[in-house]
Order: C-alpha cells, then structure tokens, then sequence
C-alpha cells in the first residue's frame, strides 16, 4: 500500500522550500530541526557564509545521529546478551527439572 505524499512548505534559515513526504507533520519537524540547528550554528559564528553554516549544520546534525546509532547498536547487544543468559538459563532449568 502506497501512501500519497504530501507536499508542505516549509521555512529553513529564512527560505521557503516545498518538500514531500509521506507525514506532513514528520516533514514540518525534520525541517524544524535542520532550522533549529542552522540557526544554533549562525548564532555561534555569524560572520560565515551561509553555506559554511549550512556544512556545519550538517555535520552537527550527522555526528547526532551517529551517536544515536551507536547508542542503539550498544543497546541491541546488551539486550541479545540479557536474552542469551536468560535463554540459557531457562534451557537449564527446564532440562534439570527433565532429569
């Protein structure tokens, strides 16, 4: 089932961009953010060009999810290992009580 993409506008830095995307609230948010961070960069440093703010932002905006990545990679190995101690655990149990 294909969903049909909404156009929206949206406001970043100060210009206005229509995108697409298949939740018009989803869109709004990922834009409030990519401004949100523009706007962080512009105020720390407000000399550089826009396309240097704009570089920035990004890489900001990637180390974030970089970091979430590897925070949801680590989670997801400490629960397979809690899942695999539990497992063995029950498998003993149960051939124990077997016996």
């Amino acid at each position: 089932m294909t969903m049909d993409r909404k156009s929206v506008r949206v406001k970043i830095f100060g210009s206005e961009y229509p995108l697409r995307g298949e939740s018009e609230d989803f869109t709004k948010k990922v834009a409030n953010h990519v401004d949100a961070m523009i706007t962080s960069v512009h105020d720390k440093i407000p000399e550089q060009p826009p396309l240097t703010i704009s570089v920035l932002a990004a890489l900001n905006i990637t180390e974030d999810l970089y970091k979430e990545k590897d925070k949801s990679s680590q989670l997801v190995s400490s629960l397979e290992y809690e899942i695999s101690k539990i497992t063995n655990y029950l498998d003993t149990s149960i051939n124990s009580t077997e016996s």
